[in-house]
């Protein structure tokens, strides 16, 4: 062969590697181009057999029954990140998303394959989490859009919208149509491919619906993340931590994670000399008999508080009773735990309480013996899994219950309504129950093992 030849084929060659990456345009701006507009070289799919094809310079994804969701991923994994893309759905049907340092398992699913790891959804239904954060098959909903119901009108259905994802260091940052929608802080994945989601169908009749993709651009490289400007709520799965934009907005943890700073014993002013105990960064109430406050004791917060915003991580064991307090004035006389609302922590399958009351009102995260929470099957974390909780009580009285991020509780303090539940319950006794200015949060002993972390709070003006 001679050296004309070789050069030829060594252009050849070097051709052919370069067309099977990403296309990249203007790189002064650091932006790379995922699509090249003609192919889906640099592009694979996965976990089923939806179509991909390019229309007119656009991704075209097609519903098809009978297949699991599938996904068109990069060949190439990202760790720090900066994504941005437009999309649009055309049918109510089709669900969709994009994977963000998304994971592959070829022996998932017995053998078929598993896609799993980060998603941002693009909801049309009118539930409208589009830009929130899922799990896809693995933990489930991490950021549904109850935490930010400012951000669900962002997405527009049957029109482009505008992505942005920012995936540096533990936090992701979602935008839709330039409104800041989600703040994850999480630690699972460092790094995965980028993947466009087609979602499976129930109905053969939707098959052949489309979802569209284009301009998908990624920068990886002198990242600046972009601050959110709005009061946000961050999810945060770190333990005992905020970021400096939670500290910003007035948050501060209620539990350091090394001590009993800032709590005590409900009656007396020193913290329990047993029972409980903080180990690992975790704040836990060891098991005994199931009684009420009879064994350890409950434990309040030193401070007091009116309207605030408190949000805490729990886990409890099989068969467990607890519950988290507010307003709890300690002037009440009783034998059992101290008063207050309480959202109520038990493990509804396998604990009495939960089939006593009215309608369900003793159940995880009710407001207990008033208001049942409405929750499904799919956002309740079992016994031996942390779940995370959120009471809201603002300025105006309204209180809000959230299980991982999906309210299931709201009511008005003081209110006619109110005091008609009140009124029926085991706290018609006492005059004005749950209608103080302030009060102390309260974790209760129920004589069953139960464990907290993450407790953070911030009053609300």
């Amino acid at each position: 062969m001679n050296r004309i030849s070789i050069q030829l084929l060594s252009l050849v060659c070097f051709m052919a590697i370069f067309s099977c990456q990403p296309k990249e345009t203007n790189t002064a701006d650091g932006w790379t181009e995922l699509f090249n507009g003609e192919d889906l070289k640099g592009w694979k799919i996965l976990g089923g057999e939806a179509e991909f094809k390019i229309e007119n310079g656009e991704v075209v994804g097609y519903a098809k029954a009978n297949t699991p969701n599938t996904f068109l991923v990069t060949e190439q994994e990202y760790g720090d990140f900066i994504l941005e893309l437009d999309l649009k759905i055309e049918d109510l049907s089709s669900n969709s998303g994009v994977m963000a340092r998304g994971q592959y398992d070829p022996a998932g699913k017995d053998g078929q394959g598993l896609v799993f790891g980060y998603q941002i959804e693009a909801d049309p239904t009118e539930r409208a989490w589009s830009g929130g954060l899922y799990d896809e098959a693995r933990r489930g909903w991490l950021y549904p859009l109850d935490l930010n119901p400012a951000a669900k009108s962002a997405f527009k259905m049957g029109e482009w919208n505008s992505y942005r994802i920012e995936a540096i260091g533990k936090e992701i940052k979602t935008w839709v149509n330039g409104q800041e929608v989600a703040y994850l802080v999480d630690d699972m994945d460092a790094k995965g491919f980028i993947g466009l989601q087609v979602h499976s169908i129930d109905k053969p009749e939707d098959e052949g619906n489309k979802t569209y993709f284009k301009n998908v651009r990624v920068q990886t490289e002198n990242l600046t993340p972009t601050p959110f400007t709005g009061d946000i709520f961050v999810v945060n799965t770190g333990l005992n931590e905020l970021t400096a934009f939670e500290e910003s907005k007035g948050w501060k943890l209620l539990f350091n994670g090394q001590n009993s700073e800032g709590w005590k014993s409900a009656n007396k002013e020193t913290f329990p000399e047993k029972g409980w105990h903080i180990k690992d960064g975790i704040l836990m109430v060891e098991n005994a008999d199931g009684g009420e406050s009879s064994n350890f004791g409950d434990i309040v917060t030193t401070d007091k508080y009116s309207a605030f915003d408190l949000a805490f991580d729990f886990k409890f064991t099989e068969g467990a009773n607890s519950g988290l307090k507010y307003f709890v004035t300690l002037n009440e006389q009783t034998s059992g735990s101290a008063i207050g609302l309480e959202y109520q922590i038990l493990d509804d399958e396998n604990h009495p309480d939960a089939k006593m009351g009215i309608e369900g009102n003793r159940t995880l995260a009710s407001l207990y013996d008033l208001i049942k929470a409405d929750k499904q099957p799919r956002f309740v974390k079992g016994p031996g899994e942390w779940n995370k909780g959120r009471v809201v009580v603002y300025p105006d009285n309204k209180v809000e219950h959230y299980l991982n991020g999906v309210k299931v509780v709201e009511y008005v303090r003081g209110s006619e309504e109110y005091k008609k539940l009140v009124a029926i319950s085991k706290y018609k006794i006492w005059e004005n129950f749950g209608e103080a200015p302030e009060g102390h949060i309260l974790l209760q002993d129920h004589g069953n093992e139960v464990h907290f972390k993450n407790i953070k709070i911030k009053e609300l003006k």
